[in-house]
């Protein structure tokens, strides 16, 4: 089989354990009058920074943590935290922080009872192997197969809240970078 095949397989996996209702339930909280803050370490962090983006493509106000243009988090504001272990230091003091000045915590992870998962008011379970953790088994290298299937399921997180606020593929687009 080929290793494409296999990757592909694997992330049709996961992704069939991820509950879509649960996005569901979350979207209702992310709201066009809310400020949304993605957080994450590493190759999690590139995924919040994904996510943030296409917020911001459909409308929202959203922020990336560790930019020097992010504002401080306040009351109301949606928090969404990425982690597979749910135990990044750095990660979890943020979603601690946010959560001691009233913000929303949404957790994405694949251990609900890791310390950002129990902290988080919502949980997003991406059951992807994560590093040193062999409890899932993947031929990819450390925590590709999570990173891959929040990818994923942040898009689809997306596309609900596109569909649910009527904004299309080219409203989208006026939101795009047009500098070529």
């Amino acid at each position: 089989m080929r290793i494409l095949d296999q990757i592909t397989e694997e992330i049709q996996g996961v992704m069939a354990l991820v509950d879509e209702d649960k996005l569901a339930e979350v979207s209702t909280h992310i709201t066009k009058d809310k400020r949304v803050y993605a957080d994450g370490e590493g190759r999690s962090g590139f995924q919040a920074r994904s996510f943030a983006m296409r917020l911001m493509h459909i409308g929202y106000t959203s922020y990336m943590m560790g930019e020097t243009i992010t504002p401080s988090v306040h009351e109301g504001d949606v928090f969404l935290a990425i982690s597979g272990s749910g135990k990044t230091k750095n990660t979890v003091s943020d979603a601690t922080a946010a959560k001691s000045v009233g913000a929303m915590i949404i957790a994405v992870t694949s251990k609900p009872d890791s310390p950002l998962g129990t902290l988080a008011d919502y949980t997003i379970i991406v059951p992807g192997r994560v590093k040193n953790d062999d409890s899932v088994k993947s031929i990819q290298l450390l925590s590709s197969l999570f990173d891959q299937c929040v990818h994923i399921t942040l898009d689809a997180l997306c596309l609900m809240l596109s569909r649910r606020d009527h904004t299309s593929d080219q409203e989208a687009s006026r939101n795009h970078s047009n500098i070529e």
